[in-house]
């Protein structure tokens, strides 16, 4: 199986597959006896809902306890909710079962460190070793792990909830995609005295309202939702909960990289300056906005855990990814849909201004997201570094224009190559758009 990148078994988020055929319970008994070599002690997990990760989660535990290692099992949980619990625990480290945006037929395992960090890639290197030798620690019959339940929702929903004071009541609507957001997102709404409409919000693991990617083209129904129950915004999740996508109190879409813009302003400005840490793929609005507020921008390759990684070398004050993965530091240093949701109603709440008016307030960009297929992601970089020498190579391939940019770079969940294209009109996002796709189809 190569869920990951070129010849690798772990990409930018884990490992990733079709369950039981490219993914098997082989693999995660294996994968459970990887981070249970790695991480002696006690290891929390969860999973989201989809139909193959009560299998999956059985065998990552069966390999964890038979290294002698304890497993906590909170059940199903967004991946947050799984990070917060391993971060206020005395956990060795975390498991979730999940393969997040991915098609439904997909999912993945994802390691997660003692402080609720996901793993950098230097230690999904060191794991992918260890997986690959098989030289796993084999407890005695005696000495087995146990395996123990939690409520970990309960302890991730007061310290959301709990992290954020409204002055006012607003209504929300809420697509949960049928994920694992639908045990947590209703809730600290509820809690904060919002009143909530729900849409998918059943657990449901074949996802059949939509793909569990929030991409604007599938939130028709939040849309009118958010119209017909004049809330004041509406917010999807993906299947396991780490991204929030928004639509303003007109039932229109904000742009991922407009709301990215929106909270690192606001947090800039709360902290009279500092880092913001995004990956490369990013709009330009989101610099713009945040040296205008007196910020400095840092650029990483695309992925959350280098995003994580340098926003604690640096002591960033915000961070992010331009797909709805917020990051709010002083309470997680991963994405957070739920705490999302609960930030930007105190944004509205403590400015006075609808979102609508907030994402008024960011430069505006045309940007056009798409991706191709590419089954060979290790030609595709060698020939994108001779193809465009003069570009920006840190993660693929972005060549900038007068105008805009675009970047080519190889998915690291999927057999695909994202194509990200940005200018100052539509029309010319759109030309920069092409140029990325017929450049991936020249190469391969």
């Amino acid at each position: 199986m190569r869920a990951g990148g070129a010849g690798e078994l772990f990409g930018t988020n884990g490992v990733r597959g079709i369950a039981n055929s490219e993914l098997t319970a082989e693999m995660a008994l294996d994968l459970g006896r990887t981070i249970g070599s790695l991480r002696p002690g006690k290891i929390a997990i969860a999973c989201d809902t989809r139909i193959s990760s009560s299998m999956l989660k059985s065998a990552v535990s069966a390999g964890i306890m038979s290294t002698g290692s304890d497993v906590v099992d909170i059940g199903v949980a967004p991946t947050p909710a799984l990070q917060f619990y391993v971060k206020e625990t005395e956990c060795s480290a975390g498991v979730i079962v999940t393969a997040s945006h991915n098609p439904r037929e997909y999912n993945g395992i994802k390691f997660v460190q003692e402080n609720g960090v996901e793993f950098y890639r230097e230690m999904d290197e060191e794991s992918e070793r260890v997986y690959m030798s098989k030289k796993f620690r084999i407890a005695e019959w005696d000495k087995v792990g146990q395996l123990y339940r939690d409520d970990g929702l309960r302890r991730y929903i007061e310290a959301v909830a709990d992290s954020v004071e409204l002055d006012r009541k607003y209504r929300i609507a809420v697509d949960c995609g049928n994920g694992a957001g639908s045990f947590t997102t209703p809730e600290i709404l509820k809690r904060l005295d919002c009143d909530v409409y729900g849409i998918n919000c059943n657990p449901d693991g074949r996802f059949p309202a939509r793909n569990p990617e929030p991409v604007e083209e599938s939130l028709d129904l939040l849309k009118k939702a958010v119209v017909d129950f004049k809330a004041d915004i509406g917010v999807a999740h993906d299947g396991d909960a780490d991204r929030a996508v928004f639509v303003d109190e007109k039932g229109r879409f904000v742009n991922e990289d407009v709301m990215l813009a929106i909270m690192a302003k606001h947090y800039v400005e709360k902290s009279r300056g500092g880092l913001v840490v995004t990956p490369i793929s990013s709009s330009k609005c989101v610099e713009d906005a945040v040296k205008a507020a007196g910020g400095e921008i840092v650029y990483t390759p695309v992925g959350s855990p280098v995003v994580a990684k340098v926003m604690i070398e640096k002591n960033a004050v915000f961070g992010g990814e331009g797909n709805g993965g917020l990051i709010f530091p002083e309470h997680l240093v991963a994405r957070d849909g739920g705490m999302s949701v609960a930030k930007v109603l105190e944004l509205m709440d403590s400015t006075g201004k609808k979102l609508s008016e907030l994402a008024a307030e960011i430069p505006k960009y045309h940007i056009v997201k798409g991706k191709v297929e590419c089954r060979d992601k290790k030609r595709l970089l060698e020939e994108l570094k001779k193809e465009f020498p003069d570009a920006n190579h840190i993660d693929g391939a972005r060549i900038d224009f007068d105008d805009g940019w675009v970047l080519i770079r190889p998915s690291g969940t999927e057999p695909i190559a994202r194509i990200y294209a940005e200018g100052r009109t539509e029309e010319r996002a759109r030309e920069l758009y092409e140029f990325g796709v017929e450049a991936v189809k020249k190469i391969l």
